[in-house]
């Protein structure tokens, strides 16, 4: 306290402009490394999505070529390889959608800087007052 009482007003603009400078700086250092963390974790996940894609591809013909002859000993061989056709479509779908959610846009936002940011502003406007 008598520090602060003994600087002039200029002295203590400038210091809180210097801190002000600094924080802005850690902040967007927290911006950049969220940012890249949140970039690497859609990129894993595209790589495992694709990896996955191919070993079910491969597994998946295969089987789905059982089932189709297993089919056949039922119906019109025509038939049995539509049905599984459309079943395998409509699986394909649903996991297209299930990757697609985890490499949203929305899920780049860097969640913690942003609230970071927020309560350091807030805390600015009352050493201001």
């Amino acid at each position: 306290m008598a520090d602060s009482e003994s600087r002039s007003i200029p002295q203590l603009l400038g210091d809180f402009t210097s801190d002000l400078t600094a924080l802005v700086r850690k902040e967007a250092e927290l911006v950049r490394s969220e940012f890249s963390e949140k970039v690497h974790d859609v990129a894993k996940a595209g790589g495992e999505m694709a990896a996955g894609a191919i070993c079910l591809l491969a597994a998946l013909l295969i089987l789905l070529q059982a089932l189709v002859i297993a089919l056949a000993k039922y119906m019109d061989p025509a038939l049995a390889s539509l049905l599984v056709g459309v079943v395998v479509a409509l699986a394909g779908l649903f996991l297209l959608r299930t990757g697609g959610k985890t490499a949203k846009p929305s899920n780049l936002a860097p969640d913690r800087s942003l609230r970071q940011m927020e309560k350091d502003t807030q805390l600015a406007k009352e050493q201001v007052k």
